[in-house]
């Protein structure tokens, strides 16, 4: 394990959990960041290896990782569990590929059970998830409260013309531009994966209202909480399945610092209503061989970058 302070916490219970673990904290002033990125996607030969050369650069680095990191359980154990020795902190906000019941994998789980089978492999390691207390961040540029989401998406970035879920379904299917999570991703018990988003925004929307307080905000999230960023998609069929309008304002609502995302492959720094929204995904190795950029960098979130 990194170093940092530790200090042994019992978590309150949400959605029926209960774990003790060994937190890290960042002690204010240390040359500590925290980083982040989404979508490693480690099935890829490449991004295994990737995400094996991935390392902080002091032990008090905190690493955000915003979902998609594996479509077995197994292979989101071995990532994060490699990146919490590294790391001071790892915090997790799961993706749609994680919540796959792929063919490949031996946990036939589905929906809310899978879920909850994920939260318990990352408190086995130390891993921070949606489900347990939200730490606070006391290095440069803090104190801020990082909150990992659990949201997923109901339809309602929908194509121009769709006015319905069905509607915009229809769109996709009719174009061929379909997300394989109507096939893989499992909604049980909840009858439909719009209703499972449903149900987590208004839980979220408790918690926060509970536990926010005054501090500056730092969401972590698989979907950016705006549709705005799905504009540049190539395919806007495909938006459909990247949020929901629930969380619209949210980034106003919760005095929110930065916003942390993923999902969309399109890695990138943009700004809405004067608050910053980072999107770090790393994606598949074809969408990241043609960059300049050498894949697998972390972002740097707080302290706030001197281009931010």
């Amino acid at each position: 394990m990194a170093a940092g302070w530790s200090t042994v916490i019992t978590y309150p219970v949400h959605m029926g959990f209960r774990a003790t673990i060994t937190p890290m904290t960042v002690k204010p002033g240390t040359s500590g960041k925290l980083l982040a990125i989404s979508d490693l996607h480690v099935s890829h030969p490449e991004n295994r290896k990737i995400t094996e050369g991935i390392r902080p650069e002091s032990g008090d680095d905190w690493l955000l990782v915003a979902g998609d990191v594996a479509e077995t359980v197994g292979e989101v154990e071995w990532a994060l569990g490699l990146l919490r020795e590294r790391f001071a902190r790892v915090i997790w906000a799961p993706g749609n590929h994680e919540l796959w019941t792929a063919r490949q994998d031996p946990v036939r789980l589905k929906g809310e059970a899978r879920y909850r089978r994920l939260v318990e492999v990352c408190r086995s390691l130390g891993v921070t998830t949606p489900e347990d207390s939200y730490p606070i961040w006391e290095g440069a540029d803090g104190p801020a409260l990082i909150v990992p989401l659990f949201l997923g998406y109901d339809y309602t970035f929908r194509p121009e013309g769709a006015s319905t879920k069905e509607e915009s379904l229809a769109v996709a299917y009719e174009s061929g531009v379909v997300c394989a999570d109507e096939v893989l991703l499992h909604p049980d018990p909840y009858p439909t994966r719009d209703a499972w988003c449903r149900a987590r925004v208004a839980e979220t929307e408790r918690r926060l209202s509970a536990e926010a307080g005054g501090l500056p905000v730092v969401f972590v999230n698989h979907y950016p909480l705006v549709r705005e960023p799905t504009r540049v998609l190539r395919y806007p069929e495909f938006a459909q399945w990247c949020g929901t309008e629930l969380t619209a304002d949210w980034h106003i609502r919760y005095n929110v610092a930065v916003m942390v995302y993923g999902h969309l492959h399109i890695p990138r720094t943009t700004w809405y209503d004067g608050v910053r929204f980072e999107e770090v995904s790393l994606g598949y190795p074809r969408e990241w061989r043609p960059r300049p950029v050498p894949p697998g960098r972390l972002r740097q979130i707080l302290p706030h970058p001197p281009a931010a």
